[in-house]
């Protein structure tokens, strides 16, 4: 995976402001009418309230030390309504933007995480599991928590200034206007820092991928790691990209922390200044200009404006935390295409396939892994593909499939390119057992059935004919067993044969077997054989494999070799050639 230091040297991306990146999410949490009017409501009638504290200053203290001109029992009925209405309304306002949020993240994973079962297959070799992961699960949770918070936050906080800024002008218009100058210095501080934020915000979520990955690969490898005894080099790569993300969280920390003291550098300027103005304003005047009241209303309004100014300068590094990691979402929205696919349509296919000419090449490797390779296979044949690693077979394989997608030539099943098929009824064709067994954490039977309803009828014909029933019956609770993650309390062969169940079930005219026994031990090798013999017949069979037990029942052997076809025949036709294939076998029995 490359992080975002190999762009050094090319010129940098615009930042896109904040309304455009908002305005890309508007599909997703845009269209709840109802629950934004009632947020904005709400939060209009929370900040409306806070002017009314300072308000309550003035008469209590011009008249409230004055006997009998102010009802002792209005006093605390007005503290305790004013926080009992914006009680009411901040929890309204709260509960409505957390229905936005989760709507609209349910609504974007789900639209995410459906891209990404019809993606075209390069996307799962471009980026890693963990970060599509990361992407779709915590990327969309993270980001819509922490953008409608902040924006809760700042519509409230911003309505709050606006109405503290309003009451401050009926009070006094000319000691208000000294206040209003910290509005565009404020404004100026966030928009410079948020921009320098969002950079940072950028290069630390690939630096969280690239941590992520390392975890990854040693989970996977773990076997291996401690066999060939790479901790120290391992724990020496996890800790260089560790200290990569902290020295851009401690980038992202200076960046946010800076807004906070200039804030309230503005902030005690403005207020010195209000008070030396506002004591002339009162000398000047024989004391008549202000009251008392007055001045301590305007005083408390004004202090009340330094944390809502305070909290609205740290809201850029949040909003845009937020904006980012849900951008993230979009760009694999946006940049992840669908398959294409045809409109031909078949029940069951007959089985033909021919290639023609079929050339694939894999990004920076020079030579193609397939190249003019032509081969016909007749219904319900079985062909063996063999050859040195590297020539192509696999390749071949997943050509039928189209996991893979040919860059020239044709491939067609029975007849019609597969290009033209629709891709739910290609592979509907296809049954795969593969070296690598895949399985689900969910019972034998939901596994077995994958992608149908459960027949448990069914199921057990299959894994009978799978030679895993006896084993399956011993498990406490039979089918209905879950296997845990990938089956991993399962053999390998008793996973190859749950696959070949699977297989099995499908029932699909073409199977494809890449490596199904490699991996085995010579009994494991012999029931999965017995089993793969049952799930051959009356079907179109390739086989990739390299064991003569496997090869030698094959009706043809398709002898590959640098992504050519340089032999065809039967075993026996081919041993007595003296050829690639004779020499292959030779060496294995040595």
């Amino acid at each position: 995976m490359q992080s975002d230091n190999s762009t050094a040297g090319t010129p940098a991306a615009p930042v896109p402001t904040l309304r455009a990146r908002l305005r890309r999410l508007q599909p997703y949490f845009g269209d709840q009418r109802l629950e934004w009017t009632v947020a904005l409501l709400t939060t209009i009638v929370a900040a409306a309230t806070e002017p009314l504290i300072p308000a309550l200053l003035k008469p209590l203290l011009d008249e409230g030390f004055t006997e009998g001109s102010l009802p002792l029992w209005l006093v605390p009925a007005a503290i305790i309504g004013v926080f009992l209405v914006r009680g009411l309304a901040q929890f309204t306002g709260k509960y409505a933007l957390a229905r936005i949020a989760n709507e609209g993240m349910v609504r974007l994973r789900a639209v995410l995480f459906q891209r990404l079962l019809v993606a075209r297959m390069r996307v799962f070799g471009e980026q890693s599991a963990s970060a599509l992961s990361n992407t779709v699960v915590y990327e969309v949770q993270n980001g819509f928590t922490v953008l409608v918070q902040a924006l809760l936050g700042a519509s409230r906080d911003g309505f709050t200034v606006l109405a503290l800024l309003a009451y401050l002008l009926y009070l006094n218009w000319q000691l208000t206007l000294i206040v209003a100058v910290m509005v565009p210095a404020v404004a100026w501080v966030m928009t410079t820092l948020s921009r320098r934020l969002y950079r940072i915000t950028k290069s630390s979520q690939s630096a969280t991928d690239d941590l992520a990955y390392v975890v990854e690969e040693n989970v996977l490898a773990h076997r291996m790691v401690r066999l060939h005894g790479a901790q120290a080099q391992e724990a020496e790569r996890f800790a260089t990209l560790s200290q990569r993300l902290r020295h851009l969280a401690m980038k992202s920390t200076v960046a946010s922390g800076a807004m906070t003291p200039a804030i309230q550098l503005l902030a005690a300027a403005a207020l010195s200044t209000v008070i030396c103005i506002a004591l002339w304003q009162g000398r000047s005047s024989g004391g008549q200009a202000v009251s008392v009241g007055g001045f301590a209303a305007f005083i408390a309004a004004m202090l009340m404006l330094i944390s809502p100014i305070k909290r609205l300068a740290d809201i850029a590094n949040p909003i845009t935390r937020g904006a980012a990691a849900l951008e993230r979402g979009l760009r694999l929205l946006e940049d992840t295409e669908p398959e294409t696919e045809g409109g031909h349509e078949a029940a069951r296919a007959r089985g033909a396939i021919a290639l023609h000419a079929v050339r694939v090449h894999y990004g920076a490797r020079q030579t193609p892994a397939l190249d003019g390779v032509s081969l016909q296979v007749a219904p319900g044949e079985v062909v063996a593909l063999v050859g040195p690693s590297g020539s192509g077979k696999s390749t071949l394989v997943n050509l039928l499939p189209r996991f893979i997608e040919p860059d020239g030539g044709q491939i067609t099943l029975d007849g019609v390119a597969l290009a033209d098929w629709r891709l739910a009824a290609l592979r509907r064709q296809f049954a795969l057992v593969g070296q690598e067994v895949v399985m689900f954490n969910a019972s034998i039977a939901a596994n077995v059935a994958l992608g149908e309803p459960v027949d448990e009828a069914r199921v057990q014909q299959c894994l009978q004919a799978a030679n895993l029933a006896e084993h399956v019956a011993s498990l406490p609770r039979g089918i209905h067993t879950e296997v845990g993650h990938n089956a991993t309390q399962l053999s390998g062969g008793q996973r190859q044969r749950l696959a070949i169940a699977r297989a099995l079930y499908k029932d699909a005219p073409v199977l494809l077997l890449d490596e199904a026994t490699s991996a085995l031990d010579t009994h494991s090798e012999r029931l999965v054989q017995d089993a793969l013999q049952r799930l051959m017949r009356g079907r179109t069979t390739l086989i990739v494999a390299h064991r003569l037990s496997t090869i030698e029942h094959a009706d043809r052997v398709v002898v590959m070799e640098q992504g050519h076809i340089v032999e065809q025949g039967t075993h026996a036709e081919l041993v007595a050639a003296g050829g690639l294939y004779a020499r292959l076998q030779s060496s294995r029995k040595a």
